[in-house]
């Protein structure tokens, strides 16, 4: 492994271990509340988690028709909102660690003294952003794939592995997108809201835009539509939506080299 590759995971360790902790507990308590609560009484629980809901959050939650199923319930908590929100949000504090955070440390310029050109950097510390995104997207996924069989959700484990394959890819295009943004410009505060902004807007033309016709064309321009769209806990592995978010994510990655060579930094 390069060494500034090694480097940068050793400063990613404790966000990784937090990250991966947390999100752990996220989902093995909700997984917890499926075995103890909804399995016990299906119908009455589904409509309790339903009745919380308007019409218009519960399109943002996936439409909750089916959470009373262990595939619809795992769906809804792991990969519909907050499992993605929350994984989003790890990749793109990583993303900032990677130029953003140390430029506006005034520890970059420092990096760069050394003799590795911009370009070498870049990518090693994508590929460092890229290695630490999987080591948590792993854990989860074992996590996942032991509770729901504890639970006896009855998802068989190459539905879970499709899922969070896609879940993997989405985050990986916004620590990308992170990275990018804070190679062109040197700021968190910039790359934080682009990524925001563009996640959240995603989400919901990608959620709305399925029943409401002026917002539906939209949807091509979200990566959430190529990780929702296929429906990989369902149908499984939707290989077409996913090659399309690693292209985005590759162009994503050009052009922050592309960005990163040609601006001054501390500027």
């Amino acid at each position: 492994m390069p060494t500034l590759v090694r480097k940068t995971l050793g400063e990613y360790r404790r966000a990784l271990i937090g990250w991966t902790v947390g999100l752990c507990a996220f989902l093995g308590m909700y997984i917890s509340i499926y075995a103890s609560m909804m399995r016990q009484d299906p119908e009455t629980f589904a409509a309790q988690a339903i009745a919380k809901y308007p019409g218009a959050l519960r399109d943002l939650m996936g439409g909750m028709s089916d959470i009373a199923t262990g595939r619809g319930y795992l769906q809804a908590i792991a990969y519909q909102l907050l499992g993605p929100l929350l994984f989003t949000m790890c990749a793109a504090i990583l993303g900032n660690r990677a130029i953003a955070g140390p430029e506006e440390a005034k520890t970059l310029e420092l990096t760069l003294t050394l003799p590795i050109d911009r370009r070498r950097l870049l990518l090693e510390r994508w590929a460092a952003l890229a290695l630490g995104l999987l080591a948590v997207t792993l854990v989860t996924l074992a996590l996942v794939a032991g509770a729901s069989s504890a639970a006896h959700m009855e998802v068989p484990f190459g539905s879970i592995l499709a899922a969070h394959t896609g879940l993997f890819l989405l985050v990986l295009f916004f620590g990308t997108l992170t990275l990018c943004v804070g190679a062109a410009f040197g700021r968190k505060q910039v790359a934080l809201a682009v990524v925001g902004v563009w996640g959240v807007a995603g989400y919901i033309v990608e959620t709305m835009g399925r029943s409401i016709d002026a917002i539906s064309w939209l949807r091509w321009l979200s990566p959430v539509h190529y990780y929702l769209d296929g429906r990989p806990l369902y149908q499984g592995w939707p290989y077409g939506d996913y090659l399309v978010l690693l292209g985005a994510t590759a162009v994503l990655l050009m052009t922050a080299l592309l960005a990163f060579e040609r601006r001054d930094v501390g500027v």
